[in-house]
């Protein structure tokens, strides 16, 4: 982040976060340092060297930082807008009302030997499984961190759509989401047993047969912003990138703070500077509070009228296409 955005950080910091100036180390300090770790995934040694602190020092600091900017979730994750009726984006025209896409991802992590069997993926890696949920514009809505790599995406989902303080899908509202999610209220999915992803519709030779399979194209150009918006996340936070050392719990409250300041670096910079770039791995400009009495869907489940509704949809835009 430029230098601009960084002052704006520490302020924030401070006001909103409660971080405090303790005389000893000064906040833009605190705030450099918890940053460096992230950005670099640099050990504690590496930042005794830099910032000439001891071990312990460092360590107390980053805690107090983190703990600051996670009291910035209300801030600095974004309140989705759905798709308005007269959207003309040809990748999102289709999907009225909804509110941006949605994914699993896995984060490699250290843990104890006696937790290993729970936290291997499928693939064999140590991980932990983590949903994420984003915006058109590439911004987090909500991210959880935490679940094992054993765990499957719906099983996460669940969790997260049932918290107190988790994901929040209005009625009439809803995310865009790979096979690997039930396609009902609030989740809409794609047909299994179809061409689906960007890649296997590179050919031109290959055009949609029928409806299942335009709506499926049309699916995957659209949900694709959640994987571009992990690889930015990643390619940004080398500590996303290799197992850390930290406690798990403390591994899961990072993935958390490199979301919240990806959302930062977009509110606050002009331009995103990683954007642009290639990624290896496939004013507050928020929106409005949505009222607490409004209520949202509190289960995931398939059901006969979400499928007809995808059916109906998929006919339409297939039928507009040819």
């Amino acid at each position: 982040m430029d230098r601009n955005a960084f002052a704006i950080l520490c302020d924030l910091l401070k006001t909103r976060g409660g971080l405090l100036d303790d005389g000893n180390v000064t906040i833009e300090e605190q705030v450099a340092t918890f940053v460096n770790i992230l950005a670099h995934h640099n050990k504690n040694r590496s930042i005794q060297v830099r910032f000439y602190r001891s071990g312990e020092t460092i360590s107390r600091y980053v805690h107090r930082v983190l703990r600051a900017l996670l009291r910035l979730e209300d801030v600095l994750f974004v309140k989705p807008t759905p798709v308005p009726d007269d959207c003309t984006d040809s990748r999102w025209r289709w999907f009225k009302g909804c509110l941006g896409a949605l994914d699993g991802t896995y984060i490699e992590v250290t843990v104890p030997e006696s937790d290993k069997p729970r936290y291997r993926t499928r693939k064999g890696h140590i991980a932990t499984n983590v949903l994420g949920a984003c915006t058109r514009d590439l911004k987090f809505v909500y991210v959880l961190s935490g679940w094992e790599g054993s765990a499957t995406d719906s099983r996460v989902l669940r969790d997260a759509v049932t918290r107190h303080n988790g994901l929040k899908v209005p009625f009439g509202n809803y995310y865009l989401a790979d096979a690997g999610y039930t396609n009902g209220q609030g989740f809409l999915a794609p047909y299994r047993g179809t061409r689906y992803h960007l890649q296997e519709w590179a050919d031109f030779d290959r055009a949609p047969r029928n409806h299942e399979e335009y709506f499926n194209m049309k699916h995957s150009q659209a949900r694709n912003i959640i994987e571009r918006c992990f690889g930015l996340l990643k390619k940004r936070w080398a500590i996303l990138r290799s197992p850390s050392f930290y406690p798990i719990r403390f591994q899961g409250r990072m993935i958390i703070a490199c979301a919240l300041l990806h959302n930062f670096i977009r509110m606050y910079m002009d331009v995103d500077p990683e954007e642009y770039t290639p990624v290896t791995l496939a004013d507050l400009p928020i929106g409005e509070d949505v009222p607490n009495e409004l209520e949202s869907i509190d289960v995931v489940e398939g059901s006969d009228e979400w499928s007809q509704w995808r059916d109906d949809l998929a006919s339409e835009m297939f039928d507009a296409w040819r």
